[in-house]
C-alpha cells in the first residue's frame, strides 16, 4: 500500500496518538480500541484507517478478526527525523545552562 497521507498530520490528532499508545502495548481489534474512547466505533475505525494509510499501523487477519499493531519501523523513521531537532535543542539548553551558571556565580 502506498502512503497516501502525511504521517505528521496523522499524529497531530490526539485520538490517533492515543490509539498508537494503545497499540504499542499489544495488537487490538478496532472494536477493542473503540472501547477506550467516547466516540463511535465508526469514528475510531476512520482514525485507524488513516494510521494504516500512513503505515503507522499494520493489520493482521486472525480468523474472522482483524488485529492492528504498531509499525515500529515507521515510528523509528519519525523518531530519526525528530532526533535532529533534539540534538539542536540539547545543545542550546546546555549553552543556556552554562550562561545561567556563570550569572549565578557572578551574583555571589
Amino acid at each position: 500500500m502506498e502512503t497516501r497521507r502525511d504521517v505528521f498530520q496523522a499524529i497531530a490528532d490526539p485520538t490517533r496518538r492515543a490509539i498508537l499508545v494503545l497499540l504499542a502495548a499489544h495488537a487490538m481489534t478496532p472494536n477493542a480500541v473503540a472501547e477506550h474512547f467516547n466516540s463511535s466505533r465508526q469514528a475510531v475505525s476512520n482514525h485507524i484507517k488513516i494510521l494504516n494509510e500512513c503505515e503507522l499501523v499494520k493489520q493482521e487477519q486472525k480468523g474472522r478478526e482483524i488485529y492492528y499493531h504498531i509499525n515500529a519501523k515507521k515510528i523509528k523513521e519519525i523518531d530519526k527525523w525528530v532526533e535532529q531537532f533534539r540534538k539542536i535543542f540539547e545543545t542550546q539548553f546546555s549553552q543556556l545552562d552554562e550562561v545561567l551558571h556563570t550569572l549565578k556565580k557572578q551574583k555571589k
